[in-house]
């Protein structure tokens, strides 16, 4: 298929829409401090941070993952959404509150000023990059990459070069202002042109109710028998409209998802950078809170925008979508697996007319370089505040600023060589994927956070010894996941029992528990914390304004000091000896160099954007709320608990009776010619 000339201008006019708005975030102040340029000034309201905090979650690996699952095994992948409507409230409500008061910029250096020394930081900086790179960036582009190819046709590396160009100039220059503005104007485009996909699947497949029953039936041409239980590889499953489904034999059992996935889901939420930092923007709490309660009401959005439309074009384009013979799809979609990640392209290449083409390209890139911008941004956070300063203890905010661009392209480079990984080691469900390697690595760091914030006799003894071991035993599962591949439906599952039969989220709620018990026996069998390291860095102790020795060192240190030419600090009391250089004497190719950069020589400047910063941190650690703001949090705070339950219960009940469904089998059944695989092949 080739796209006509609206298609193609759509996609040239979003490009210049978030160039421009990439270069308009340069020219703001406040550029030449670390929480100007890491944490967008502080100064965010609530739309926008809320806006921003979807934006980073709905990447493309969602419209190419969350559709691909839903194209596959119905809508109980929308439970994740669902579930996000209830931890994004925990961040809102318990972690930030904390965070907020103890006047941190990153979590690790949470975890510095909650426990002290720097092992855990340090640890949680190297695991939180290692997650980025397996979970988010090598997925972010090939699912991307999938879709741009797909649609232009172009190859796959260029397609990569030019979004991570674009994505570089938006980052580097403008910092996490320019993500937050530019996810503004991205989730405006994705909801609307998701939006008019979903009205025309719609239309295409008969309304709703004819999808429910089109797609019980959407069968290939050839089937296999699964050897392993006697079904048939190919239908539909019978738990198709159920979210939370039977505990044993489902892929979503309802006692793993709720006690093993929802801690996963806490890191990701509630203890991760890329989430937390977007939070950190607000200019108060209330406008924190705000945004976290504006994220869960569009997360209701999802299901609907993504994973139905998966299911659609499975019902359009069930040879394809939904194959399962190893050759049609590896001629397909070039992956012998399944090609249920197709969906989503398949569906916006299939129906939509001219020019809107254009625009759900425009949406995938869109969500793509949400993604990408906010990773890079939360990244080089993390190695130059809790990384690069544990080499360089004496670096000046200029080299700082510098460090943190430069690590961005490290990240580029990285991303690039993993992208021939990926394409080998993809499987038939990304976001199944995703899921399953967070559910390694990540509820160790949920539940020692957790009790960091909740339980004041928690030491770092306690917090590095439970990560030790949580870590130690999710590498374990980890490992044995990547040996021992998953069979293709029609093959016989010879995995071992605690691989085949122990599903990913029962482990994660086992490692949950266990790394918990753990941390709480070696904290118990050890001193307990220091009383200062307690202060602000607790729920119960949020409040306390006693002075802590090591943040009035922080405040009036050099790292939080306004850049100069000369490297030097803006504290009164030192004699600045060496003379400024003025910055007309500079080259116009260096003047152009720290105008992209946030440098400037202005002095003056810089010491009055310092001290405006610090006199704001100081004002948003004492988490001032006013009554009226309070009662209509809390209020929001409740409908949008109870709607997540409700949810959750109505879209977990079958529309369909036991006889509906044995006739539909029988329907699908006459659809399709049923084999048995040939496992020589």
């Amino acid at each position: 298929m080739e796209l006509s000339g609206a298609d193609i201008a759509a996609v040239v006019l979003y490009f210049l829409l978030v160039l421009g708005i990439g270069i308009w975030s340069m020219l703001r102040p406040n550029r030449d401090t670390i929480e100007g340029h890491f944490l967008a000034g502080k100064h965010m309201f609530w739309l926008p941070v809320g806006v921003s905090l979807f934006a980073s979650n709905i990447g493309s690996e969602h419209f190419i993952g969350l559709a691909g699952t839903g194209a596959a095994s119905g809508i109980g992948v929308a439970a994740f959404e669902f579930n996000a409507l209830v931890l994004l409230q925990l961040l809102g409500f318990v972690f930030l509150p904390v965070f907020i008061a103890s006047k941190v910029r990153t979590l690790p250096e949470y975890m510095v000023k909650r426990f002290g020394g720097s092992r855990i930081s340090m640890y949680l900086s190297v695991l939180s990059m290692i997650l980025y790179i397996f979970t988010k960036i090598s997925v972010d582009l090939y699912s991307g990459a999938l879709f741009i190819q797909q649609a232009l046709q172009w190859n796959l590396y260029l397609s990569i070069f030019a979004i991570l160009a674009l994505t570089l100039v938006c980052t580097i220059g403008g910092g996490l202002a320019a993500v937050i503005y530019i996810d503004v104007v991205q989730v405006a485009i994705m909801l609307g042109g998701s939006s008019i996909l979903l009205y025309l699947g719609l239309e295409k497949v008969g309304g709703w109710e004819e999808l429910k029953v089109k797609y019980m039936t959407s069968v290939p041409n050839i089937t296999y028998v699964n050897p392993n239980d006697n079904g048939t590889c190919g239908l539909p499953r019978e738990d198709s409209w159920e979210i939370l489904r039977e505990p044993f034999q489902s892929d979503m059992p309802w006692p793993g998802f709720l006690l093993g996935q929802t801690p996963a889901s806490i890191w990701y939420w509630c203890a991760d950078q890329m989430m937390v930092q977007k939070a950190l923007a607000a200019k108060s709490l209330s406008d924190a809170q705000g945004a976290t309660i504006l994220t869960g009401w569009i997360k209701v959005l999802p299901m609907f925008l993504i994973v139905v439309p998966g299911m659609m074009s499975r019902v359009l384009y069930p040879d394809t979508v939904g194959c399962v013979d190893p050759e049609v799809c590896q001629a397909f979609c070039n992956n012998p697996v399944s090609c249920s990640n197709t969906a989503y392209p398949a569906l916006v290449l299939g129906i939509m007319p001219e020019g809107l083409r254009g625009v759900m390209i425009a949406v995938m890139l869109a969500a793509l370089m949400s993604d990408l911008t906010s990773i890079f941004n939360s990244a080089s956070t993390l190695f130059t505040m809790d990384i690069y300063r544990e080499f360089r203890k004496k670096a000046q905010t200029k080299e700082l600023l510098i460090v943190g661009r430069v690590f961005i392209l490290f990240l580029v480079a990285m991303s690039i060589m993993w992208i021939p990984i990926i394409q080998e080691l993809q499987g038939g469900q990304l976001f199944i994927y995703i899921q399953a390697i967070s559910a390694y690595l990540s509820p160790p760091i949920a539940i020692v956070y957790c009790m960091a914030i909740g339980w004041k006799r928690m030491n770092e003894m306690g917090a590095f010894w439970g990560l030790m071991f949580g870590l130690t035993v999710g590498v374990v599962r980890m490992i044995l996941d990547f040996t021992y591949k998953a069979p293709l439906c029609m093959e016989l599952d010879n995995r071992p029992f605690i691989i085949s039969s122990i599903h990913y989220m029962y482990f994660a709620a086992g490692l949950f528990f266990s790394t918990g018990f753990v941390a709480a026996i070696v904290s118990l069998a050890t001193a307990p914390p220091r009383d200062y390291m307690l202060v602000r860095t607790t729920f119960q102790t949020r409040k306390d304004q006693r002075v802590r020795k090591d943040e009035h060192e922080e405040v009036y240190g050099t790292e939080l000091d306004p850049l100069h030419e000369n490297g030097g600090t803006a504290v009164g009391t030192v004699e600045v000896k060496v003379k400024l250089v003025d910055s007309y004497e500079l080259s116009c190719w260096a003047r152009l160099c720290n105008w992209i950069l946030g440098i400037g020589a202005d002095t003056s400047d810089g010491e009055k954007h310092h001290k405006e910063m610090e006199e704001h941190v100081q004002k948003l650690s004492t988490l001032q709320q006013s009554t009226t703001q309070k009662v209509i949090l809390y209020t929001n705070l409740v409908i949008i608990v109870s709607l997540a339950l409700f949810l959750y219960i109505y879209f977990s009940i079958s529309p369909f009776t036991a006889e509906e469904i044995v006739n539909m089998r029988h329907i699908s059944m006459n659809k399709t010619r049923t084999e048995i695989f040939n496992m020589e092949l």
